[in-house]
């Protein structure tokens, strides 16, 4: 080949690199932008992230603030619990007794409805399946006793380099005060560093991942975020995250995190906190199920 052939076929490479480039970058503003809209109409605190678990992308939108995450923090529970046992502290089939008597009649509790008025053995499986896919708040604070406390599990996310994020208060101390619900908070980068390590295997066990996908996939979590405009074949391993609404009509908490899988067989994972706004958790559901959306046809289109 000659020099100057040379010469013009690697101008016309970097000139078709640059355009793909310049293309992606338009195609990834115009998704900031129409996320960005969703969240101007919420007019909510919103929290999003967005990062490819088998590809290259991510993007984030107000980051930095501190996200109360609710029942969100019950996905790392999980994985400190299944971390434990991957280390023969535990087992899935240890069974844990749990009087009546310690369980909260007033939270949200399957399992107390379950099994009501008596003393319970469940084994650890069990539990985990309640405080994840049935988001069970007496099978969560359980589970805490069992890993050794939120500073246990607060301390072990930490010691894997995710910082941004704080698990202090167990469902029952945020049932007593309102702001004590504040003192779990999230960074969404955080969360998707921690479902990344997850996808990736780089945390647990492959039996005990693939447990906790399973559980996650298999979810009765409110069907109305990620998944809520999906298409209804869509697998979605999810967590989610509700607060009350206080007496000034404030809604701390609407939130949905997860790992979609793509129709290409690609996995991108999405967090979505809905924090501190007045519209009710429909509306806040709403406009979780609406970045999603974008998400899923932002990938789905290219």
């Amino acid at each position: 080949m000659s020099k100057l052939s040379f010469s013009v076929l690697l101008k016309i490479l970097l000139v078709s690199i640059s355009i793909q480039t310049f293309s992606q970058s338009k195609n990834h503003l115009l998704l900031r932008q129409n996320i960005e809209k969703a969240i101007t109409a919420s007019r909510a605190k919103v929290g999003v992230g967005i990062i490819g678990l088998d590809f290259t992308d991510s993007l984030t939108l107000n980051n930095e603030h501190h996200y109360p995450m609710q029942s969100v923090y019950k996905f790392p529970l999980a994985i400190a619990v299944l971390h434990q046992i991957d280390q023969g502290r535990h087992s899935l089939n240890e069974k844990i007794h749990i009087t009546h008597k310690s369980l909260d009649t007033a939270t949200w509790s399957p399992m107390l409805k379950d099994f009501p008025a008596q003393d319970i053995d469940l084994t650890l499986r069990d539990l985990l399946i309640y405080t994840v896919s049935k988001s069970d708040n007496n099978a969560c604070d359980v589970l805490f006793r069992v890993a050794g406390g939120t500073k246990t599990v607060n301390n072990y996310i930490h010691r894997l380099g995710i910082q941004k994020i704080r698990i202090t208060a167990t469902e029952a101390a945020m049932r007593q005060k309102w702001e004590v619900q504040y003192t779990n908070w999230c960074q969404p980068d955080a969360m998707l560093q921690l479902l990344k390590k997850f996808y990736k295997g780089e945390l647990l066990s492959k039996s005990s991942r693939d447990f906790l996908m399973k559980i996650m996939t298999e979810s009765e979590n409110s069907p109305k975020r990620i998944k809520g405009l999906l298409p209804a074949n869509a697998v979605v391993a999810h967590k989610t995250g509700t607060s009350n609404t206080n007496k000034e009509g404030i809604t701390a908490a609407t939130n949905d995190i997860g790992i979609i899988t793509l129709p290409d067989g690609r996995h991108v994972a999405l967090v979505v906190y809905v924090s501190d706004y007045r519209t009710g958790v429909a509306s806040g559901e709403q406009v979780i199920a609406q970045i999603a959306r974008l998400v899923w046809d932002y990938y789905t289109e290219k």
